[in-house]
């Protein structure tokens, strides 16, 4: 009973850094909060705890203050995760089985800029030059807060 209490606690303080970082689960709520903001959504499609590049895609620029401030002010970020041993609820297993079918996802990471309705803007993965090079990529793809003023 004690392991089970300790998993559950690391699994809802895991979850909590990871919403903290700005990552929604939920693409529903992304697309609703896209809308009423009028950011675009970078839906990241990985396997967080098997896919190599997706862990160097989220070590080299996810993770990075420079992406996270950029992402802060631009974007609504999504996981949309495929771990092999990390636990998942049922409902996300199949919210992401039926998003990664409805986009056509073959390969992790995938990335995808989306609009509020969820139309592609923009299909991509792993960019090599770091956070720098990933913004002034997006940079090219959406109206950003500093292009707008």
């Amino acid at each position: 009973m004690k392991k089970i209490a300790m998993f559950v606690f690391a699994l809802c303080l895991g979850m909590s850094v990871f919403a903290s970082a700005g990552w929604m689960t939920d693409m529903d709520a992304a697309m609703k909060l896209s809308a009423k903001t009028g950011k675009p959504i970078l839906a990241d499609f990985s396997g967080s705890d098997w896919c190599g590049w997706c862990v160097k895609l989220d070590r080299e620029v996810f993770s990075k203050k420079i992406f996270k401030d950029f992402a802060k002010d631009n974007l609504i970020l999504v996981l949309l995760d495929f771990p092999r041993s990390k636990p998942m609820s049922a409902k996300l297993k199949k919210q992401n089985k039926a998003l990664a079918a409805k986009y056509k996802i073959g390969g992790y990471p995938t990335v995808l800029l989306l609009d509020s309705k969820g139309k592609v803007i923009v299909k991509t993965g792993y960019r090599r030059g770091g956070p720098q090079k990933y913004i002034a990529f997006l940079k090219t793809k959406i109206p950003t807060k500093e292009t707008k003023k």
